[in-house]
């Protein structure tokens, strides 16, 4: 089992930038990707990003590619998603999930962050 705890969401304006934070702890040493979701009111839940927790590679959504960056601290067991250049459409609670393999479903999730921005 593991516990992972985001932080980071908030209200910005359209084209500032924020920085979260997936914390996690537990039986973290089978993790395989760690990746970051989104969900926007009245839409399903989206992928944003992975990232494997052992060699780094990196995965995005396009609407996301060359504004946000996701990156992980494994001495910290914490991913990170840096977001730039932040539109309205930005706008959704973002959770961080953990898969356990390549191709397995995100069976961990935490409770989610919500950020907000401002046209």
């Amino acid at each position: 089992q593991v516990q992972l705890v985001e932080s980071g969401g908030g209200l910005v304006q359209t084209g500032d930038s924020l920085r979260l934070s997936c914390a996690a702890s537990g039986r973290t040493f089978s993790t395989y990707v760690l990746g970051w979701f989104r969900q926007a009111p009245g839409k399903e839940r989206e992928f944003v990003a992975h990232i494997t927790w052992s060699g780094g590679n990196t995965y995005y959504v396009d609407s996301v590619k060359g504004r946000f960056t996701i990156s992980r601290d494994n001495a910290k067991n914490t991913v990170y998603l840096q977001m730039n250049n932040l539109k309205p459409e930005d706008t959704a609670i973002y959770y961080c999930a953990r898969a356990l393999c390549h191709g397995c479903r995100y069976a961990d999730w935490g409770q989610g962050t919500q950020v907000t921005v401002s046209s």
